[in-house]
This record gives structure tokens, sequence and C-alpha cells, in this order.
């Protein structure tokens, strides 16, 4: 036996699309041959990579999960001889369903292996639909052995990892389906490499990209050695096909740990590839900008729209959502309408068109003000005697957001919403005006990352008016109106919220850490009494580690003041 095995690994980073079987399929044979053709011996895809991430109820339907098995049995027909394929699919049947990936060999699949660790927390329901697997697996390639686990597996210490190595694996091939929030990288990294070093194993690290609903998958695939050193990485929020040359001990099974054979030799690669150069990291603000465009392209296109239509205040919220369009769809995709009412300044016109114009799109000017005053006309006789107050600001943006549908009915348009996450925290917002929409582009963003995004995207190319980031920021639903008159500055309710919202901290804690007490306490009881606005906003993609929705489920009905 040699002392060292050179393997030619190829990573698919992938974007699958939920529930398009054939599609998928399509690709991961696609990307099967371009590897092969490269010298790959192994190529790895993603969890669940052939029926897409995350399933959700899908995996309720007997017929989903049949149709799924039936397509990774024509899949295998279709995998060229002589590489082994790892491929992501739902297995079993309704009754007894499970995450696992197949390793196909020779057009047979000769094993699969089923997740063991099912996440069920934050964004992750895995317990609702799969079954755990017990078999830590290993297979053995001419003369190494490798093991093969999903996601979450490799997160645990005492995990199929530690078992896999003991048994002679000295390469574990983890496929995952990790979704994006602001630093999840560095913190994956440290787990693998941690993974790596303690079990003296080689990690092929793949991970799958493309936006799904809230979720934003981010790629960044990577191959790190058994000292834990990171080796390579793909790129971030785009498909890839990486390929890294890994120099192996080999190996023989240790222990009684059964081995699937897959092949008796293995032929080197013709030619050892030279090491690529790794991507850079990319800055916080730049990721997450990357993450919203892709979630952004990603919700309109698998969702059958072509153009979106936003309305244009001339405030920062907006300018980003705008902003963020035009960068995932192209500018003749894009519709700004501004809908001004006796209450807008003439500076938000200026900043709502110059906007339109650095970004190129179509720019409506739509006056609300007859609208709104017969609006009031028909009211008077109800609400006479009382003093004009929210029920007349709200007015203005359920107009608003009447014109917006009624361009989205005619043409087919999506409505993007812009409120962003400290607006949804609050309640600031009508519900059945600026939040109708399709999508809540910004919902997961706080106001103060909402104005270092808009920065980031000006210093890559000047779009948004200078006076957006100046100006005081304001609803303009009446006269000399600003967000300070309802809201803390948002310097201050940002680092409230984060730590209520996001980090589960009782108002006792945020208290101590500094922040003024009759602020927190009025904050938290804000944010609470308008669970039921949220329960009825558009989907926003996830950047945080805690978003509204899927993270967070809070009951509506909710009398804990804790």
């Amino acid at each position: 036996m040699k002392n060292k095995v050179l393997l030619r690994v190829a990573i698919a980073q992938i974007n699958s699309t939920v529930g398009d079987l054939e599609a998928n399929a399509a690709k991961i044979i696609s990307y099967t041959r371009q590897a092969k053709d490269s010298g790959a011996q192994i190529i790895c895809f993603p969890e669940l990579a052939l029926c897409g991430y995350p399933p959700e109820d899908l995996l309720l339907k007997p017929k989903f999960i049949r149709d799924n098995t039936a397509a990774l049995k024509d899949l295998v027909k279709g995998i060229d001889r002589g590489i082994v394929a790892v491929v992501g699919f739902a297995d079993g049947n309704i009754k007894e369903a499970y995450n696992a990936a197949a390793v196909i060999y020779n057009r047979q699949v000769k094993g699969v292996y089923r997740k063991i660790f099912l996440p069920n927390y934050g964004v992750f329901d895995e317990k609702r639909y799969f079954c755990p697997g017990d078999k830590a697996l290993v297979f053995s390639l001419g003369d190494f052995i490798f093991g093969v686990n999903i996601c979450e597996d490799i997160w645990e210490a005492s995990g199929p990892t530690r078992r896999q190595a003991a048994a002679g694996a000295k390469l574990i091939l983890n496929i995952n389906a990790s979704p994006y929030y602001a630093g999840k990288r560095k913190k994956r990294q440290e787990v693998i490499a941690q993974q790596a070093r303690v079990n003296g194993v080689f990690v092929v690290y793949t991970n799958l990209v493309g936006g799904q609903d809230e979720l934003v998958f981010d790629g960044q695939s990577m191959v790190v050695d058994n000292k834990g050193k990171l080796l390579a990485r793909a790129r971030a929020f785009s498909e890839d096909l990486l390929f890294y040359d890994l120099e192996l001990p080999a190996s023989r099974a240790r222990g009684s740990k059964k081995v699937i054979k897959l092949s008796a030799g293995l032929s080197a690669p013709k030619k050892v590839l030279a090491a690529s150069e790794q991507p850079p990291a990319l800055e916080q603000e730049a990721e997450v900008y990357q993450a919203l465009v892709l979630g952004l392209k990603d919700y309109v296109h698998k969702n059958g729209f072509g153009k979106v239509i936003i309305g244009l205040s001339g405030g920062v919220d907006s300018s980003l959502v705008a902003t963020l369009a035009v960068d995932a769809l192209g500018k003749e995709n894009v519709t700004g309408v501004f809908m001004p009412s006796r209450y807008t300044s003439t500076q938000s016109q200026e900043d709502a068109s110059g906007l339109a114009r650095n970004l190129g799109v179509r720019f409506i000017t739509l006056s609300i003000e007859q609208i709104f005053r017969f609006y009031l006309l028909v009211l008077e006789p109800h609400f006479a005697g009382r003093e004009r107050d929210i029920a007349e600001e709200n007015l203005q943006a359920r107009i608003r957001g009447n014109i917006l549908m009624a361009f989205s009915n005619k043409f087919g348009w999506l409505v993007l919403t812009t409120g962003n996450k400290s607006e949804m925290s609050m309640g600031y917002a009508t519900l059945y005006g600026d939040m109708c929409g399709g999508l809540a582009v910004i919902k997961d963003v706080p106001k103060t990352l909402v104005y270092k995004l808009a920065r980031h995207r000006n210093s890559l190319g000047l779009v948004i008016p200078e006076r957006v980031f100046s100006k005081a920021p304001t609803a303009e639903l009446k006269f000399n109106q600003t967000d300070q008159d309802t809201l803390p500055p948002y310097e201050v309710l940002d680092g409230i919220l984060k730590a209520y919202v996001e980090e589960d901290k009782d108002i006792t804690q945020i208290i101590a850490s500094g922040f003024d007490p009759e602020m927190v306490r009025k904050t938290s009881g804000v944010v609470d009494k308008n669970e039921y606005k949220r329960r009825q906003a558009p989907p926003g993609i996830k950047i945080t580690p805690k978003a509204f929705g899927r993270d967070r489920r809070m009951p509506i009905t909710n009398g804990y003041r804790g």
C-alpha cells in the first residue's frame, strides 16, 4: 500500500430550486460531466440538492417523496462512470423519511447515508419531517477511506465524524444547506477546522447557494486539511465548481465497522492542479449586500416574475431597495413610483427623481392629493369633532399601497416593500399601506445597517443622492414629521432591539447594559404589541441571526410582560 493517495475532488456549489426535480437533476448531471472531464474522482453536491432545500411540507405529500426517489433513479443512469457523486436527496417514504446522501458510482447507488443530527431550532424544522439516521457509513476508493455526513452532523463533537475517523476515514465529505446570516462564514470555518484537527481528517465542506423564500444560502464551500488549515474556498453568493487536489494518507479500515467498497483501484490525476487563488473574504456590508441581491433575484425569478415596482419616497429605505433591485434584475425591469401629497417636500421629490435618474429606471410621478382629499370628504361626517391623527396619516399610506397593487395587477409586476427591521419591530408601518407587496427586501435589516449598506453601494458608484444620508428620516404623513417624533434615535433603538429580539435578553439585562429603563420598557412593549402586524407582512430576506417569521415565532395573543 502506498503511503499517499492523490485525489482530485470537485465541489459543485449549485443553486437548486425547491421542487424542480427535473431541472435540479439536469444541473447535477451537467456538473458531474464537467468534473469528470477535468479529472475529478469525486464530486460533492449540497444537502437535498435533488429536491431543493428546504422542501418543508412538500415532504408531507406522499407523491413528492415518490417522485424524488424516482428522480434519483433516473439521475443515477445519467451520471458518468468512473466518478463518485455524492448527492443530497430525500430518502424513504411519507411514514419514514430521511435527509440523505446517495453515494453514486458506476451508475449504481453504492450506499445511502442518512443524516443523524436533525436541527430543530431557528429556521430549521427537520424533526417535523425526517427520522434520524443511525449509521456513520464509510467508503473505500482505492487505498483510502472516506466518510460522508450531512450539515449538522459535523457540528456535533460526538457525531459521526468521530466514528468515521475511528473507522479509518482520512477524508470527510460534508454536504450542507447552511442558511446565511452576517458573520456565519467565520463561525462555520471555526467549527470545521476544530473537527478536522480533533479527528485528524481532511474535510470537504459543500454548501448550497441561492435564495429560497426568506432564506439565502451563501455557498462559500471549503476544503480544510487535517490540521484545520483552510486550503480552498468557493465563491460567495454564486454557483461555483471548485477543484482541489488532496494528498491524503492511505488508510485501512479499523475496528469492526463495515466499509463499502467502491473501487479496488484509483488512477491519479494526470497533472496536479496548481492551488487556485482564494476569493477574498467579504467585509460585512459587502457580504450582506450580496446576500440581499441574490435573495431578491431568486425570489423574483423562481416565482415567475420579470419586473418589480417600488414606491420611491426620496428616503434611504426605498433608495436602497431600488438600488438592490437594479443590481439584482437590471434597470429595465424596475419601475419607481413617486406619490406626493400635500405633506411631501420638494427635497423628497428631487431625491426620488435623482435616484431614478442615476439608476436609469422608469420613474412615474402620481399625486395622491385628489384621492386623499376625496377620502377626507367622504369620512368627514363620521370623523366630525375629532382631531386629525394617525387615521388620516395612514389613509395616505393605504392610497399609495392601492396604487402600487393596481400596477402589479395590471402589468404583473411584483411590488417590493421598503420597510426595515427597526420599523417592523416597532410596528412603524401601515397595514395594507406601505406593507403591501410580495417581498419585503430589507425586512431583516436594522435602520443603522440600511445607512451602511447604502454607503457601501455608493462606494462602488454613486447612485443614492447625498442628501438622503443627511436629512432626518420621515414618513411625511403630516407637516414637519420625523421618525424620531415617535421612535427613539435609531442608534439607540437598534441596540435595544438587537438585545430584545435577536438575543432574547430580558428587560433587566438590557437595562443593566446601559440603556434607559423607561425606553427599554416602552420599546419591548411596543415590539410585543405589534406581532399581529408582522404576521401580515410579506416575507423578507434573512440576514441576521434571528429574523422575524421563520426564526422568531411569538404568539399574537400574549399576556406575558416579563
